[in-house]
């Protein structure tokens, strides 16, 4: 079996654009100096949808995405707080997005929209909408993206209780809130269109500290909590 095993950094790696099909990031401990600098294509945002999956055995609070712009340290944030729910923080201003279904030792997809017209933003979770809620906000620009820890301050400011642990993979994010027809299938892993401001395909990162890179579990990967629909798919793809 091929080595799943592909870089190890224990100190800052030079920034590369590399196509991470296939692959994630793994976070094999509580720190404040393991994290992945994302560089996006565009700086100025008016809307914004970011997906990603994860996997954790976290039960206390940490960060998923953290955007921080010079004017706000949680300019646009996806936050697992300790009780129940997703918080998305835009401008430092945060709703919580709450019942949802967020078991330990599983991979979930999340997506997450907000639109700078309306102020309005949106969670999904493993396929699943949750209502459209009011956070306002005016346009963020000159983002600093990280994943791995939330910014207190601009590009910094980590503290190792609110550092992410596990696994995480398919980070997309466009300057424009998708169709709900274009986020299933993020979802089901259908065709997506690739983000526009980050593309996992074509993403230009550096990473910190201990972050492995390594080769994703396909079987495991995407078998999203118990969604029938979505495994009989998955089983279909593999014996193609």
């Amino acid at each position: 079996m091929e080595c799943v095993l592909l870089l190890l950094m224990v100190t800052a790696c030079a920034a590369i654009t590399q196509d991470l099909s296939g692959k994630m990031f793994t976070f094999p401990q509580e720190t404040n100096t393991a994290y992945v600098k994302l560089t996006p294509k565009i700086v100025d945002f008016g809307a914004i949808t970011v997906c990603l999956r994860t996997i954790t055995d976290l039960n206390r609070n940490y960060a998923l995405f953290s955007l921080s712009a010079t004017s706000s340290h949680n300019a646009f944030l996806i936050f697992k707080p300790t009780t129940d729910g997703i918080e998305i923080y835009v401008h430092d201003q945060a709703e919580t997005f709450g019942g949802e279904d967020y078991k330990v030792n599983t991979w979930h997809s999340i997506c997450s929209t907000w639109d700078s017209v309306t102020g309005v933003a949106q969670l999904w979770l493993d396929n699943k909408p949750f209502i459209r809620k009011y956070v306002g906000g005016a346009r963020i620009k000159m983002p600093s993206i990280i994943i791995g820890q939330e910014q207190d301050s601009h590009g910094g400011g980590f503290d190792k209780t609110q550092s992410f642990v596990g696994m995480m993979s398919d980070v997309h994010m466009w300057d424009y809130t998708l169709s709900t027809c274009e986020i299933q299938k993020y979802m089901l892993d259908r065709n997506l269109t690739p983000g526009n401001v980050l593309n996992w395909k074509a993403l230009d990162y550096k990473t910190y500290g201990r972050v492995l890179t390594e080769q994703k579990n396909h079987l495991l990967m995407y078998r999203i909590n118990t969604n029938k629909y979505i495994n009989v798919i998955l089983l279909t793809r593999l014996f193609l």
